[in-house]
Formats: C-alpha cells, sequence, structure tokens
C-alpha cells in the first residue's frame, strides 16, 4: 500500500535512496557530459554532494522532522561540489524550507517543496539557461501542480505549461502518488526536451546530465513512497524512444561519449554557439573558483553584481549567513576580494580549468632577478606583511590571494640565500614582517633576517606549503606581527602534510625497495611512507596513513605530473574511504612534486 504521507524517517529513507541512486549511476551521468572544460564530472559531483548531506544526517535525531530537514539542507550547502552540486543543494535548500515545520509531508507539501525548489535554483543561477537541470526542476513542479491539490481539477490541469497536461493524464488530484508520478513524468518530458534547448546536447546526441540527476530524486521518492526500483540510467530499449515512455530512464543511444566539465544549469549564452565578438565564451574562462562564504544574506545580492562583472557560470547558493559559491573566472584575486568585501570566505579552491598554466621552471632555468615576485599591493602599508617562499605558479597565485606582500621561489631543490629573503623584507611596505619557510631546509637561513633589518622579524618554522598556506589563511594585515605569528604556529601545529614524488635513483626504506622511477609518498613526520608504480597509488597510499578519524579537510595541490585522471582517482578513494573529509583541490603548478598533501 503506497505511503499517504512521509514522516521524518521517510524523508531520510528518500536522501539516503538519492544518495545510493547517484552514487550507483555516477559513471553513467558522467558519460552524459559533453562540454570540453575539465571541471568536474556532473555524476561525481551530485554523488559527493549527496554523499555530504548523508554524512550530516548521521548524528540527527530520525524522528525529529526540523532536525532532519535542517541538516539536509546544511549537509548540501557545506558540501556542494562544482556546478551541479551548488544548484542541487539549492534545491535540497527549497525542499527543506517547505517541510521542515511540519509533522507529516503530504501532497500538498511535496506540490509546494517542488515549486519551490525550482523557483530558488533559478534565482541562484546568476544568468539561467533553459535545456539544464532547471528546466527539468521546472517541469516536474509544473506537472505536480497539474496533479496535486493546488491544481482546482483535471480541467485545470490541461492548461498547464510545457507538457504538465500530459504528465497529468490518468492520475488523480490529490493523491501522494499521483503527485509523484505526474512529476516524474513531468521532469523526464523536460530532459526529453533539453537537446532541442541546447545545440550542443543535440549535436552529442545526449540529454542534460543534471537533469537526468534530478530525475533520480523522484525516482528516490517513488521507491520510498510505493517501494518503487530506480531504473538504471543507460541507453532506451528501442531507437526513437522517449523520456515519456520511460520517465525514470530515458538516454540517448551514443551515451558513452567521452566526459567532459560540469556545467550544469548555466552558460555565457547557447552551449555551443559562438560567443558575440569580442567577448569570451564561457569555456574560454581559465579558473574555476569556489569557497564557502559566511556573510549577512543583504550582502549577497552586491556580491553576485560583482561577480557578474568578472566570469560567468556564477552559483551562490545559502542562507542564514553561509553561501556555497561558484563561479568560472579570470581573475581569481578579485573573485576572492569580492567575499573579503562582505564577509569570510574559507575551504577555498581554485582548479585551472584548462591544464595549461604556465609552469614554474625554476630547476633548469631560475635567475636571481627573478626570485622574487612583486604582487600588486606591494605599497599597500599595513601593520604586518608576509614573506613566504614557494615555487610554482598556481601555489604563488594562492599566497598572493590570501594577502602575502612578497614571495621567494624556493624549495627542496633549490634554497634561497639569506640576501634574496632580506630583498623580501625590505620591499614589504611594513615595519613587522612573518616569514613563512615552507621548507625545513629554509628555516635556518630564514632566521638570519632578523639580525640583517631594522624590522620586527617573526619567523614561522614552517616546514612544507601546506603548512605556509594554514597559516596565510590566519593572516590580518592590521594584526601585531607577534599576535599573526602565534595564531599562524597554532594554525600550522595542526596540519598533517606530506608529498609524492618520484624516485630518482635505486634504493632501499622501512617499506620496501626502491627502484628508480617509482613514486614515493612522504608524509612530514615520518618519512617515506609508500611506494608504488604509480602517482596515483602513491598518494592514496600516503592518504590512508595520514588521514584520521578526527580530521576534517584534505587539500590536494597539484604539481608537474598530476593529471584530471589522477586527482579523480585520489579523490573518489577518499569519497570512498575517508567520506567524513572535505577534499579541497587546487593547482599549484610545482615541480617535482605532482601532489602536495594537507590534512586538517
Amino acid at each position: 500500500m503506497p505511503l499517504s504521507a512521509l514522516g521524518p524517517t521517510d524523508v531520510v529513507r528518500f536522501i539516503e535512496t538519492f544518495a545510493d541512486a547517484l552514487r550507483a549511476n555516477q559513471e553513467a551521468l558522467n558519460r552524459l557530459n559533453v562540454y570540453p572544460v575539465p571541471d568536474g564530472d556532473t555524476g561525481t559531483n551530485m554523488a559527493l554532494t549527496m554523499r555530504s548531506v548523508v554524512i550530516e544526517l548521521q548524528d540527527v535525531d530520525s524522528t525529529d522532522m526540523m532536525a532532519v530537514c535542517k541538516a539536509f539542507s546544511k549537509g548540501a550547502i557545506m558540501g556542494a561540489r562544482g556546478n551541479s552540486g551548488v544548484i542541487l543543494s539549492q534545491i535540497l535548500k527549497g525542499i527543506s524550507a517547505t517541510w521542515r515545520g511540519l509533522e507529516k509531508v503530504g501532497p500538498a507539501d511535496v506540490v509546494m517543496a517542488l515549486r519551490v525548489a525550482s523557483d530558488g535554483a533559478y534565482g541562484a543561477v546568476g544568468r539561467p539557461v533553459e535545456g539544464t537541470i532547471l528546466t527539468v526542476a521546472r517541469r516536474a513542479a509544473e506537472a505536480a501542480e497539474a496533479v496535486g491539490p493546488t491544481g482546482a481539477d483535471g480541467a485545470e490541469a490541461a492548461t498547464g505549461a510545457d507538457g504538465a497536461a500530459e504528465a497529468a493524464e490518468g492520475v488523480g488530484p490529490g493523491d501522494l502518488l499521483a503527485v509523484l508520478e505526474g512529476a516524474a513524468t513531468g521532469a523526464a518530458l523536460g530532459l526529453d526536451s533539453t537537446p532541442e534547448l541546447l545545440p550542443v546536447l543535440k549535436q552529442a546526441g545526449v540529454v542534460d546530465a543534471g537533469g537526468a540527476g534530478y530525475t533520480l530524486l523522484l525516482g528516490a521518492l517513488l521507491n520510498v513512497v510505493d517501494g518503487r526500483a530506480i531504473a538504471e540510467i543507460g541507453a532506451p530499449e528501442s531507437p526513437g524512444s522517449s523520456w515519456a515512455q520511460a520517465p525514470i530512464n530515458l538516454y540517448r543511444a551514443n551515451v558513452g561519449r567521452g566526459p567532459g566539465a560540469d556545467r550544469t544549469g548555466e552558460t555565457s549564452g547557447d552551449k555551443g554557439q559562438t560567443a558575440e565578438k569580442g567577448e569570451k565564451d564561457v569555456g574560454d574562462l581559465r579558473y574555476e573558483v569556489m569557497y564557502l562564504l559566511h556573510a549577512p544574506d543583504a550582502s549577497i545580492p552586491g556580491f553576485k553584481d560583482a561577480w557578474a562583472a568578472i566570469g560567468d557560470s556564477i552559483v551562490v547558493v545559502g542562507e542564514d549567513g553561509l553561501w556555497n559559491c561558484h563561479i568560472h573566472t579570470d581573475d581569481i584575486g578579485a573573485s576572492i576580494e569580492a567575499a573579503i568585501d562582505i564577509g569570510r570566505p574559507r575551504q577555498i579552491r581554485v582548479t585551472d580549468l584548462l591544464e595549461q598554466v604556465e609552469e614554474e621552471r625554476w630547476v633548469r632555468e631560475a635567475t636571481g632577478e627573478a626570485l622574487v615576485v612583486q604582487p600588486p599591493n606591494l605599497h599597500t602599508p599595513c601593520a604586518t606583511a608576509v614573506v613566504a617562499v614557494a615555487t610554482g605558479t598556481g601555489i604563488r597565485r594562492i599566497f598572493l590571494s590570501l594577502g602575502v606582500q612578497q614571495i621567494v621561489t624556493g624549495g627542496q631543490s633549490m634554497n634561497p640565500s639569506t640576501a634574496q629573503l632580506l630583498d623580501a623584507v625590505e620591499a614589504c611596505p611594513a615595519d613587522a614582517v612573518v616569514i613563512l619557510p615552507n621548507n625545513k631546509n629554509i628555516i635556518a637561513v630564514a632566521e638570519q633576517v632578523a639580525a640583517l633589518t631594522a624590522k620586527r622579524i617573526e619567523v614561522v618554522a614552517t616546514r612544507s606549503i601546506a603548512e605556509g598556506l594554514a597559516c596565510a589563511l590566519q593572516y590580518d594585515p592590521g594584526g601585531h606581527v607577534v599576535d599573526n605569528a602565534k595564531m599562524m604556529r597554532v594554525a600550522a601545529a595542526h596540519v598533517a602534510s606530506g608529498e609524492v614524488t618520484r624516485a630518482v635513483r635505486d634504493s632501499a626504506c622501512d617499506v620496501g625497495p626502491i627502484k628508480a622511477g617509482d613514486y614515493l609518498g612522504i608524509a612530514r613526520d615520518d618519512g617515506i611512507v609508500a611506494v608504488a608504480s604509480t602517482v596515483a597509488d602513491a598518494a592514496t597510499a600516503l592518504l590512508a596513513r595520514l588521514v584520521e578519524a578526527d580530521h576534517e579537510i584534505v587539500t590536494l595541490i597539484e604539481g608537474e605530473g598530476s593529471s584530471v585522471a589522477d586527482t579523480r582517482r585520489i579523490t573518489e578513494w577518499l569519497a570512498d574511504n575517508r567520506a567524513e573529509v572535505t577534499v579541497e583541490t587546487h593547482h599549484g603548478g610545482q615541480p617535482l612534486y605532482p601532489y602536495l598533501v594537507a590534512v586538517e
């Protein structure tokens, strides 16, 4: 007998079922991607977003509807991955907002939730585009309204837009199961229309991946309400069959095309069309920037306007002062500064979408004159300045975005001199300077600087880039140098770090024999803890050693020798084996080390 209403335990079961369905269909959804920018696959991003939701629900009273709804909304916002995950989090937020004050969820509440979710998703996207998950969510809401208690009768349903009447045919008003069947059919019709709305989908012969993922949400609700199996994503049973004929299981015959980027929900124009002369197509924007932002709700419209001037694929979702933000841009600094102007960004993740960051070749090519990088804010006076030692274009960019005034190029294979550090200190626009050596071999050199300058110097003895970045996150330009150094030392002490590199000669270690060309996982405190034939195997073995039960965040910094495929293997291993942690990925561009790892 189908359920007539959903209690809180049923809602938990719905969330868990939806998460399982996304995980099971993750690769099928990924294969629907057709866009060229490799900023993450839709199926993976949606599955990881829902994994965070399930984790958030683990410690919640499953008999308390308010607690359940708040938890899955928070989990979605905090754990959203990529464009599709951020939009999905807004959809879940809309459902949560509608149900959280109820004891039982009936047909009218489902109708209202689907409408609020759809409207919220459209509102979160800077430039909504039809033919995406937005279309599918809207068509589901319209169909539910045509069937459910908000529709006066079947005759009124006939006036529903875009196929809502088709979805309503043959079902009665006011019935929870009928509402869900109608919504599922409306979503299927919407998904079937996506290739007609986006030429690039039609050219590839696929439907929208995010929209396909949304149909699994309705499939999960049908499973909970009526015990129906959720059909797997795959090719249609016969050529020419329609999504309308198989509401939760309709995909094109050439679904096996290679994956592309997660571009769900938005574009600078019709995908696949040429941009206006003189304008960049969204695919030309180089970087994906994501972060959580603590900021007053009233400041968000202005923040969106600021972002609209510097990028595209803008999605900002959240509530009650916490926002998950996503943009594609060429100006990383401006995208982060916009957040600093109104609040506090954290868990910042920057990805080089085109994987064409100019690699830093300093091991072979650097000259003394090129070692000190002068950022644009070099001459802005402050109480305390920071000098950091680093290499790699991406790593330097991150340090600069966090306010560091001077960066001296150096690392394990090329230690800067005291004179070079002194030059950087003297160039800082402050009478007090914190130095972050970021390598154990450079600490002693940095400690010589204090005797050579009239400025007040504090050396925070960071031994890795990971520790240095953790310190930079605590930096307060207006704070006293002693206070800055104190906060930074605390931050560094809470970071477990490691690196993956390649052996240049045969050797041996506690793990076993090493052959030239093997990949080594090196923990900061324990030395070599992994020897493997592939970079991904070395990285996952290192993470297995570093990541413990109390850890919350893992940061991967990609360098020379990393790849999209290896990063995906590593992040999926973390999702499967260390599901409690949040993973952040940055492109560092550092030589010698394909991956640097930080665990907090």
